[in-house]
């Protein structure tokens, strides 16, 4: 059977120094299924981190605002280290809602009116694909990690991930479209 996505990438160490150095790179996405993809060559919400073959460095606290505006969540696609708060504002002139049922840590905002924020803290690492339950097109990914290493494509395909200290890791990627099997063969 041929995988629906394959992806490819190349990494660039820049900038070399003793504390952490620049990890550039580009991932092209090719026999991918999503029209945006094969038509406008938007290589954009793969996720990649590094995660150490020694210990977890500490993960930093900070806060991720994914909105809700014109019935979308944006960004549709957000990696973050666990512990991080998301804050989900509600721009839009009507209600609106955020739940997931993942595994690891199920959630649900209730209804809240325009103008207004709820907040969620995510604790274990996992793939939380997030929802409103009043307007089923809305829809939006985090996956949480246990590395402070990570960053999300551009429309380009291009990412940096700042300030990687020297050592062993391991590439790990993530892409919505992408089987289980395609992306155990991208960890490198």
């Amino acid at each position: 059977m041929t995988s629906p996505l394959r992806i490819s990438f190349s990494l660039v160490l820049l900038a070399a120094a003793a504390w952490g150095a620049n990890v550039t790179g580009s991932v092209e996405l090719a026999d991918s299924r999503d029209s945006s993809v094969r038509k406008r060559r938007n290589f954009s919400g793969v996720a990649l981190w590094l995660e150490p073959a020694g210990a977890t460095p500490a993960l930093p606290a900070s806060t991720l605002t994914i909105t809700q505006k014109d019935k979308r969540f944006s960004p549709h696609v957000s990696v973050v280290p666990t512990g991080v708060t998301v804050d989900f504002p509600n721009f839009d002139p009507i209600f609106h809602n955020a739940f997931s049922n993942f595994a690891g840590q199920p959630f649900d905002t209730g209804l809240y009116p325009p103008g207004s924020t709820r907040k969620v803290r995510f604790a274990r690492p996992g793939v939380v694909r997030v929802f409103c339950n009043i307007h089923s097109t809305m829809s939006a990914v985090i996956v949480v990690v246990n590395t402070p290493y990570m960053a999300i494509t551009g429309a380009n395909g291009a990412f940096t991930m700042p300030n990687v200290p020297p050592g062993d890791y391991t590439l790990k990627v993530w892409h919505e479209r992408a089987t289980q099997a395609t992306l155990d063969r991208l960890t490198r």
